[in-house]
């Protein structure tokens, strides 16, 4: 069983932090436009893996009495519900290996890092899912299983919008079942609140994601507490070719969500991607890169560090209205992004890389310094993203983490209190994914330095936030992760 991991600034009073940290998120001033950041050794993290401050033993360990062979459902009167008999989640199910997840439909337990593009409500939307080190034990029906955590981060329009760690875990038949998710929605760079919280045994029964052998016609409901988060799923279709990043993709199972308040979306997964497509009421959310199954074995085309490298430089050329210099290294990027979009490149990538390198050239072309240090921004950003086909993921995801320390600086210099909040929230959900791989001396000086920018972001002293992004950028590139 995998050790359950807290921030090593929790220190001594680990435990008493973390038993008191989910109160201390949730204490927010709703009603402010910029909201003070959450505080700074994980807390948020900490709640989500912490359950009651008691020991975490794994499996499926009775915590006393015996189980129910079947799941207590909650009552719902809506005719348009399954019937019980088409239900196929209603065993309780037994948990000896939780955390080796082996379900092809939904591999979270594999599955470093899953990038998702779409539009919703007419804007922009990505997604970054990311397994965690960490685990969680969590009691239901008196037992104690440990789930996996992913961090789920979403933004729209660029700007952060929700950020959720999910637990997941399987079944000794090979359904996987979700646990919970502590969640944190963002508006104008504040948590406006953080519906859709809940957890396995407190809030209601654990939910079935995914069968082991999913068939046409069985339903499931994947959350299941009515009045607050519900899902029916029915299965239309299995062993469907879906057209994935790379090429055709067999195996494919596509599934309907009905929601209680009546509105439904279909839904595809596909094998050792999982969760693939969601598409409804006009918004769309597709599947982009997933790694390991998308990783290559080479390193890094030399075209595509071209790309990342020279991105950071026009961002600073633009700062030093070095327009000159700043023409030069577009024009180079140009024929670099030329070639690797000759080769093998998933599709929503391709496009999105391409429209970026143009706005940034039309930026420089017209010098015009804050237009080209975000679009600079916006290259390096979709460059990682392919980079994450050839480079262990916390190493891309230090180099997000700098992406955002610069994102904070363009917002600050155009007087944007409300992006730099934002921008502060997103480095500090990041550092989660990052600092496990840091040694102690490494994660002190990131919690140092970014605990010394959350104050001039709260007091919204732009200039001193600038100052403190900037010292950040410089210690995160001095730290060397352990051999």
């Amino acid at each position: 069983m995998a050790a359950t991991w807290l921030p090593p600034a929790f220190g001594s009073n680990r435990e008493r932090l973390a038993c008191s940290a989910t109160e201390k998120t949730r204490r927010y001033d709703l009603n402010r436009d910029s909201v003070t950041p959450r505080p700074l050794v994980g807390i948020a993290l900490a709640a989500a893996l912490v359950s009651g401050c008691s020991g975490d033993n794994g499996g499926d360990a009775r915590a006393g009495g015996e189980r129910s062979r079947t799941i207590s459902q909650p009552a719902v009167d809506d005719a348009r519900l399954a019937r019980e008999s088409e239900r196929v989640d209603l065993a309780s199910p037994t948990f000896s290996d939780p955390t080796n997840v082996t379900n092809p439909l939904f591999p979270v337990s594999k599955q470093a890092s899953v990038l998702l593009l779409g539009r919703v409500d007419g804007e922009p939307f990505r997604t970054e899912v990311t397994l965690l080190p960490e685990t969680r034990i969590i009691e239901w029906q008196g037992r104690r299983v440990e789930a996996l955590v992913s961090q789920y981060m979403a933004y729209l329009s660029g700007r952060l919008h929700e950020v959720a760690y999910d637990f997941c875990a399987q079944d000794d038949k090979g359904a996987v079942w979700y646990f919970g998710e502590d969640v944190f929605n963002f508006k104008n760079g504040a948590i406006v609140d953080t519906h859709g919280t809940w957890i396995a045994g407190k809030d209601g029964p654990a939910a079935m994601i995914m069968p082991a052998d999913p068939k046409v016609g069985d339903v499931y409901r994947p959350e299941n507490i009515p009045g607050f988060v519900f899902e029916e799923v029915t299965v239309k279709a299995v062993d469907q070719t879906l057209a994935g990043p790379l090429g055709p993709i067999e195996g494919g199972l596509v599934i309907s969500e009905l929601h209680l308040d009546g509105k439904s979306e279909d839904k595809t997964f596909a094998p050792g991607y999982g969760e693939f497509f969601t598409g409804g009421g006009g918004d769309v959310e597709a599947l982009a890169l997933a790694v390991p199954t998308d990783a290559l074995s080479e390193p890094t085309p030399a075209e595509l560090v071209t790309l990342e490298s020279s991105a950071a430089d026009v961002f600073d050329a633009a700062r030093a209205k070095d327009w000159n210099a700043a023409q030069v290294t577009v024009e180079k990027m140009t024929v670099a992004w030329d070639t690797v979009r000759a080769g093998d490149v998933p599709s929503r990538l391709e496009s999105r890389l391409s429209a970026a390198l143009q706005e940034l050239a039309a930026a420089v072309g017209s010098r015009n310094a804050a237009e080209a240090r975000q679009a600079a921004i916006d290259v390096r950003q979709w460059s990682l993203d392919l980079q994450l086909r050839h480079r262990p993921v916390p190493e891309v995801d230090r180099t997000r983490f700098d992406l955002w320390a610069a994102q904070l600086l363009v917002d600050a210099a155009a007087e944007d209190a409300a992006a730099v909040n934002g921008d502060f929230f997103a480095l500090d959900y990041i550092r989660d994914r990052i600092q496990h791989t840091l040694d102690e001396s490494g994660r002190t000086r990131l919690n140092t330095e970014l605990e010394k920018l959350g104050g001039p972001v709260s007091n919204e002293d732009l200039g001193a936030a600038a100052a403190a992004a900037s010292r950040l950028r410089q210690t995160v590139a001095g730290i060397s992760p352990p051999s």
